[in-house]
């Protein structure tokens, strides 16, 4: 799992432990980070989007497109550690791991973009059918999260009770003038749906964000996201 960096030193846009640590607590609108690893020969990349108090991260490859793991969980720094409490693991099959310690990296590369509307986590909290608004309870465990900051958006759809994971995808997102458009960059459930740009309608109203349009799939929905509070 990613490792924090030790000398206190930014070069290059390239984040040291001391510039990460004072970017997070001083930008409570997030941050987005890349880096790369190589594993028998296949270049594989590192996206972890991290608010002032959530962390996710997601392996993916884009020579074949394929998605490989993803984690994510609320955070505490200890020491010159994180410590991150999961709420999904779409590896929990295979290590069990509930909680995370992110302890140094060598190379983590701000990627961020512009604070965009919408920025924030959003939870599924309902759909429109026809003229009538069906609600879930946002505080089971089953959830589906949304989270997007600095131009970048993932969705994650998982059980805290169970750990079960369900699926995943993100990529870069853009919001304006009532339009908001996807731009996928990896996807669980399928591969193919890898570089495929979608639009939607969408419109703020209180907490609540109304998300109309057609999944990847070509099914019409009308959605509501609700903004997440810790």
């Amino acid at each position: 799992m990613s490792n924090f960096i030790k000398n206190p030193i930014m070069k290059n846009n390239i984040f040291t432990f001391s510039a990460l640590f004072s970017l997070i607590h001083q930008v409570a609108l997030g941050q987005v980070f890349s880096y790369q690893t190589f594993e028998n020969g296949q270049s594989i990349n590192h996206r972890i989007l991290m608010d002032e108090v959530y962390y996710v991260e997601t392996q993916f490859t884009t020579n074949s497109n394929q998605f490989i793991k993803t984690v994510g969980g609320f955070y505490q720094k200890k020491g010159d550690q994180l410590v991150v409490d999961l709420e999904f693991n779409s590896n929990f099959p295979k290590d069990s791991l509930k909680n995370i310690v992110i302890e140094k990296t060598d190379h983590w590369k701000r990627v961020s973009e512009k604070a965009l509307p919408l920025n924030g986590k959003w939870l599924m909290a309902g759909r429109v059918m026809g003229d009538q608004e069906r609600r879930r309870d946002t505080e089971r465990p089953r959830k589906t999260m949304k989270i997007l900051l600095a131009g970048y958006f993932q969705w994650i759809a998982y059980d805290t009770a169970t750990f079960s994971f369900y699926g995943t995808g993100g990529g870069r997102y853009t919001a304006s003038d009532g339009t908001y458009t996807e731009n996928i960059d990896y996807f669980s459930r399928d591969n193919s749906k890898v570089g495929i740009a979608l639009d939607f309608e969408y419109q703020r109203k209180g907490a609540d964000w109304y998300h109309k349009g057609f999944s990847s799939k070509g099914d019409p929905f009308h959605e509501i996201w609700t903004s997440r509070t810790q």
